[in-house]
């Protein structure tokens, strides 16, 4: 227990209510504990050249039973091909024992791989060893599933075939019956699961990303990052059962945001959305534009959509014809925006256009990753304006796209100010969608808006 857990002096007050890992500031408690851990990493040869190559770390720090503070620290996945380090809390359940039960399974299905590979490809023994080793493999995978018996902080106990089926609806367990690979190997489970089991009292949780960022994603050095949401929400939701958990600051300031209208009649509505509100509503019930647009006008509905931290003009439809009208235009690319954003650095290219294709990280949505094999077309021109800010005008519209194409290397390489998801977050997302113009479905005459960005 002494290599593990770590002690730590402060005389930092502690948090009343632990970390929400999806939507945080990290703690000064956890950004100390966090120096000690990269310490640790720049000091150890074997763990520094594999986390140079691009790695998740996390920290929990904990109370005693004496009520001193110490700290866990946990990586995601194998660390220099192993998940046994002493310095870090041990892995839910170890799958990489040469002798034990998956990697000697592991074994057989690889060796039917190889025999199957040695016979032609309609041979009865080939058709049934694929078979076979298809159901050799399911068997595994629900097996090793079975192996993380995962604590909540009131002692309950589940696997995660049973986390999985617990937190999604029935629609979505008979699509994906079970986990994602790879579930339970994150950090923070690895975190709670060890101080759950020690009798340690969890205070605050923050992840952070050493060295490289991957090729399709984006993650940068010694940045901080929310729990991924397609593995670790689920899981999550039940670990944190039984700890009093900060709420989800996103939302608070959803629920605080106002909305103005700055045009409207018969057919439109221009609105000015603030950055916290979503465009429409979402499984929280928080107030969003369509929700509070429905109150004025029972028959709007919204063409297009900014990101819930994106501030800027909104066209609202009031009729059915108004709205297919304008959905055509944002279809033919006929509708014109220009957005304002603020930069952490400048573009080695002061002016351009960015093209990168896009498309969902299933793991972790909304974030999104470049793919030139499976992404989608996304295109960008971009103006830079001095002083840190940047125009851009989105010729096509995917999610997130000029948050990708600002941050991504191969994009500007410089994220936009407050961006949690690809850059560094601060108090607001530093985007601003400026001017906006359409033919009006009505009169067919062209008709601009525009709101200043107020940063």
């Amino acid at each position: 227990m002494e290599t593990v857990l770590h002690p730590l002096s402060s005389d930092e007050e502690r948090p009343r209510q632990f970390t929400f890992p999806f939507c945080y500031e990290p703690h000064p408690l956890c950004r100390l504990a966090a120096q000690e851990v990269q310490r640790y990493i720049a000091g150890t040869p074997e763990v520094k050249e594999d986390a140079d190559c691009g790695k998740m770390f996390g920290v929990l720090v904990v109370e005693r039973a004496d009520g001193s503070l110490a700290f866990l620290a946990a990586y995601s996945g194998l660390l220099a091909g192993r998940n046994d380090w002493p310095w870090f809390v041990p892995s839910v359940y170890d799958a990489q024992q040469p002798d034990g039960h998956f990697k000697q399974t592991e074994r057989r299905i690889s060796g039917m791989n190889a025999q199957i590979a040695s016979l032609p490809a309609g041979d009865p023994l080939a058709v049934r060893l694929r078979v076979e080793r298809k159901q050799q493999s399911e068997d595994l995978q629900r097996w090793l599933f079975d192996q993380y018996q995962l604590l909540d902080a009131r002692g309950v106990r589940k696997n995660l075939v049973q986390i999985w089926q617990d937190y999604h609806t029935e629609r979505v367990r008979q699509r994906f019956p079970l986990p994602p690979g790879g579930a339970g190997d994150c950090c923070a489970p690895k975190l709670l699961q060890y101080a759950y089991r020690e009798g340690l009292r969890p205070l605050c949780m923050a992840e952070f990303w050493w060295g490289r960022s991957p090729k399709q994603e984006i993650r940068h050095h010694l940045h901080y990052y929310p729990a991924c949401q397609g593995k670790c929400k689920p899981i999550l939701t039940h670990m944190l059962r039984g700890l009093d958990v900060a709420p989800d600051l996103s939302l608070a300031a959803s629920a605080a945001a106002t909305l103005d209208v700055c045009y409207e009649d018969s057919a439109v509505a221009v609105v000015r959305k603030p950055s916290g509100m979503l465009s429409v509503p979402g499984k929280s019930g928080q107030p969003s534009v369509l929700s509070l647009m429905l109150r004025r006008c029972p028959s709007a509905m919204l063409p297009h959509r900014l990101d819930m931290a994106t501030s800027g003009l909104l066209v609202v439809a009031k009729t059915r014809e108004a709205y297919h009208d304008l959905q055509r235009q944002f279809l033919e690319r006929e509708v014109h925006k220009r957005y304002v954003a603020l930069l952490e650095g400048r573009p080695p290219v002061l002016t351009g256009v960015v093209s990168l294709p896009l498309r969902p990280d299933p793991l972790d949505r909304p974030r999104q990753v470049v793919d030139a094999v499976e992404g989608k077309e996304a295109v960008t021109r971009y103006e830079w304006l001095g002083g840190g800010r940047v125009a851009l005008w989105p010729l096509t519209g995917r999610t997130h796209q000029l948050r990708v194409h600002c941050a991504h290397p191969d994009g500007l390489g410089c994220p936009i100010r407050g961006d949690e998801l690809y850059g560094t977050k601060a108090d607001r997302l530093y985007l601003h969608a400026e001017e906006l113009s359409f033919r009006h479905p009505e009169t067919g005459r062209t008709v601009q808006f525009r709101w200043e960005a107020p940063f």
